[in-house]
């Protein structure tokens, strides 16, 4: 009895992460209130996510720039059948390799100053594009931006994750896709009307904005515990709650639970499920993410449009599908805490099937007049050739695309960064989110290099049947792997796992 008289508010904190009793965690008094409507927390994500504007700029900006190069007049800076699928997949492999480092940097460096550490070769990156004189500078150039969007993809999520109150976590949580569809708009609109030089130039302004900010943002309360920084990780809550808040109780409970999990992971423990099911979860949810094509057509996008003869030109086109994909993508946002997580995989993957079995079947038995299929005509090399629609039922692949987007943008898009960095157990989180990473962009390099020789050898409709068929495959994923997160603080979650009990997620 006297033990739990001199620890009331940990046996009460312990018992509300362990218990769980029904109508706790959506308890709205005025502390509620107060702590999720602190503009600090939303300054501190805001500054953060501009490391996914200049990831989702990045990413596409060969979309309007492989046309322009292939039409290049210097030889040294032309791109042909073989060099153009290279600066498209290079980025990923750039990726890849971020997200190996970010194993490291996540739990040596903190979250914060991983993210701040990608300004370095992101700027670099833009500055070798702005000034190549030669292939290799345009490749290293995507390499160096493609190895920042490695580290932000990996750092970022994780940061939002352990910073951001329970009751609106699902609607920053999608902040970095958002921020990313707002990137790759933004270069689809500039593509318009700037040169593919001051394209890079442009992607230089996020990258110095993001490190100015980051220098007076807080570092996540968890990481902090876990260095024994107690007094600045209290100090880090309070600046993110707000000092009239209830901020001490939600510190005890973070600290119980990074007290808890205060070792390193051993390979011993990964054959404990509370360790290897969220891992193996959250690397799936990569892995298939990228299986279901998006990266290929993002970053193809206007070869796409060229080679399927769309109405529009392909470079509005590729516009028009990056506003409805900024569409999706805050609906998303909205409903997640909402509607919960689940229900937008299942709804997000069965329009992508939809959209990728419209758009393969439309290819295979659209007469060539109508789909722009030509005898010895690269998918690269149609992009610089004019696109003439025969009839509005070349509008069908613009209409597929734009669905696909944003079936991508609402679901698969969002929610695999989120549950990645939700389900994680903290003492893995660092490790695993950079292995995730590593997964997903090693598998996005592989289709983005093998995108072109695949449509060249076999056809359009391929690969989009191909998509069609993994995103069939998310859906049986999501009914039986994914677990609801909806409204539950990180510490439920990894009670969730810990023992395996369903009513901790209710």
């Amino acid at each position: 009895m006297e033990s739990r008289d001199r620890e009331p508010l940990v046996r009460k904190t312990s018992s509300s992460y362990h218990t769980f009793p029904k109508g706790t965690a959506r308890r709205l008094d005025k502390e509620y209130l107060r702590s999720l409507h602190n503009k600090r927390l939303y300054l501190a994500v805001f500054a953060a996510v501009l490391g996914n504007f200049s990831f989702g700029f990045a990413l596409v900006y060969p979309s309007p720039v492989i046309p322009a190069l292939e039409a290049h007049p210097s030889p040294a800076l032309r791109l042909d059948q073989h060099t153009a699928p290279w600066f498209g997949s290079v980025f990923t492999l750039g990726a890849a390799a971020g997200g190996l480092s970010t194993m490291l940097l996540n739990d040596c460096l903190g979250r914060k100053l991983s993210i701040m550490f990608s300004a370095l070769p992101s700027a670099l990156g833009y500055a070798l594009l702005a000034g190549a004189q030669g292939l290799w500078m345009l490749l290293l150039g995507r390499v160096l931006t493609g190895y920042a969007g490695g580290v932000t993809s990996a750092s970022i999520p994780v940061y939002i994750s352990e910073i951001s109150h329970p009751g609106v976590r699902g609607m920053l949580g999608a902040c970095p896709q958002i921020m990313a569809v707002l990137g790759s708009l933004v270069l689809y609109a500039l593509g318009l009307v700037l040169d593919w030089r001051w394209l890079a130039v442009a992607g230089e302004v996020p990258v110095l904005a993001m490190v100015l900010l980051l220098c007076f943002m807080p570092n996540s309360p968890r990481f902090l515990l876990s260095q024994g920084k107690e007094e600045e990780a209290l100090g880090s809550l309070c600046w993110l709650r707000g000092q009239d808040t209830d901020y001490a109780r939600e510190y005890e409970q973070i600290k119980d639970s990074v007290r808890k999990q205060s070792r390193r992971v051993s390979c011993a423990e990964l054959k404990d499920p509370f360790l290897y099911k969220p891992i193996l979860i959250s690397g799936l949810m990569r892995f298939l993410q990228q299986l279901s094509g998006v990266t290929c057509i993002l970053v193809y996008l206007q070869p796409i449009f060229k080679k399927t003869s769309v109405i529009l030109k392909a470079e509005y086109d590729a516009a028009l599908v990056g506003l409805v994909r900024l569409s999706a993508v805050v609906i998303a946002a909205v409903s997640m805490d909402k509607a919960g997580r689940k229900i937008l995989l299942f709804v997000s993957a069965g329009v992508m099937l939809v959209s990728n079995l419209t758009m393969g079947l439309y290819i295979h038995f659209e007469p060539a007049s109508h789909n722009g299929t030509v005898a010895n005509t690269t998918l690269a090399s149609s992009a610089n050739l004019p696109a003439e629609p025969t009839n509005y039922i070349t509008l069908i692949p613009l209409l597929a695309t734009m669905f696909f987007i944003m079936g991508y943008a609402m679901g698969w898009g969002p929610i695999t960064w989120l549950l990645m960095s939700e389900i994680l157990p903290l003492k893995a989180r660092g490790v695993a989110s950079g292995l995730c990473v590593l997964v997903s962009w090693l598998t996005a390099f592989t289709l983005t290099q093998f995108f072109l020789p695949v449509v060249n050898a076999f056809g359009l409709e391929v690969p989009f049947l191909f998509f069609a068929v993994i995103n069939a495959g998310n859906i049986l994923f999501t009914g039986c792997c994914v677990p609801e997160t909806k409204g539950r603080s990180l510490e439920q979650i990894e009670a969730f796992f810990r023992t395996g009990r369903r009513s901790f997620l209710r």
